[in-house]
């Protein structure tokens, strides 16, 4: 009878377990690119972690800053210095936010959804509210977000007023986002 009893227990407690609902991306991609006259810059990173919460639509990343990898050596050196990004002393660039449209997206059904979000992002402890536009591409229960945003440098403290990143590196550049989710349970 008790083995009955724990059967059913068992069985009770498998039915009724909570559907996840909290996405996670331990390798989404960042690429940035910045296009002048002179040069084109271009810069990527695969170690960017991503939550999304599939009930409330809270969507956070995380960059690695010293992770964008870069075609030229010299340029990666720059990006990281203190005149620059000074990844040292800010290791993580972060976005944390919302999707606005979350009623129109069905998790559970293949497609292809617009995602609009709406959040904060904070680069060397410069917050600034952003809006961003993506698309969420459900197929097979597997979810991938991509998103493309415009970026001012400015903004976050990022300036060149001499030397040749004044007139090598745009003042505004374009980010580009990927993330692939699985379910965390």
């Amino acid at each position: 009878m008790k083995k009955s009893a724990a059967v059913l227990f068992a069985i009770a407690t498998l039915a009724f377990k909570p559907v996840p609902s909290k996405l996670v991306s331990s390798d989404a991609h960042i690429s940035f690119f910045s296009h002048t006259p002179l040069e084109d810059i271009s810069s990527n990173n695969y170690k960017v972690v991503s939550t999304l919460e599939k009930q409330t639509g809270e969507v956070v990343f995380s960059v690695p800053m010293q992770s964008f990898e870069f075609e030229k050596a010299l340029m990666q050196q720059h990006f990281n210095s203190k005149d620059f990004l000074n990844t040292k002393k800010y290791p993580k660039a972060k976005f944390i936010g919302k999707i606005s449209n979350l009623s129109e997206i069905n998790f559970s059904k293949n497609g292809t959804y617009q995602a609009n979000a709406t959040g904060e992002l904070t680069i060397k402890d410069v917050t600034k509210p952003v809006t961003a536009k993506g698309t969420l591409t459900i197929l097979n229960g597997k979810v991938t977000l991509n998103t493309k945003m415009k970026m001012t440098l400015a903004d976050y403290k990022i300036t060149f007023s001499k030397g040749k990143p004044s007139t090598n590196v745009a003042k505004e550049i374009e980010l580009t986002t990927l993330a692939n989710y699985i379910e965390q349970n």
